[in-house]
């Protein structure tokens, strides 16, 4: 297992269940991850899927939902071909939301395990913060 963990972290300027929302509607859940179109019924157990276009080449991430704590915690496992892995469990990360509310404003932190070097970690932080603003702004919408 690789142990290096990328972790990102946003104050958002929206309550709780305005940032759940984002998160969990299937046309805001895309454009928070690049554009992606994602299908899933969001149920434990049940799998997820990331498709279209990155840097010009086409994609199709996937993985299943291993939490579901609305409106405070969303976690699955994600695995993309783009990274040149094989498709194998030891190849997948697990990534986690964590919506904590504070008064009137939430705390999103996100956890992407199994990173092979902290350079990895260190890029995926710097992906997942582009990810994290776009929740922001959607949120406060």
């Amino acid at each position: 297992m690789k142990e290096h963990i990328a972790r990102t972290e946003r104050l958002i300027h929206a309550p709780i269940q305005a940032v759940w929302a984002v998160l969990t509607t299937p046309d805001r859940h895309a454009v928070m991850m690049f554009g992606a179109d994602v299908e899933t019924d969001w149920q434990v157990g049940s799998p997820i899927t990331w498709s279209g276009t990155w840097e010009g080449k086409p994609f199709a991430d996937h993985g299943e939902i291993t939490a579901v704590d609305e409106p405070t915690l969303l976690a699955v496992t994600h695995f993309s071909a783009m990274g040149g892995d094989e498709d194998r469990p030891e190849n997948y990360h697990a990534i986690e939301w964590h919506l904590e509310p504070i008064g009137s404003q939430t705390r999103v932190t996100l956890l992407q395990d199994n990173n092979p070097t902290a350079d990895a970690a260190a890029h995926a932080e710097a992906n997942w913060a582009g990810s994290l603003d776009r929740l922001a702004t959607m949120s406060a919408d």
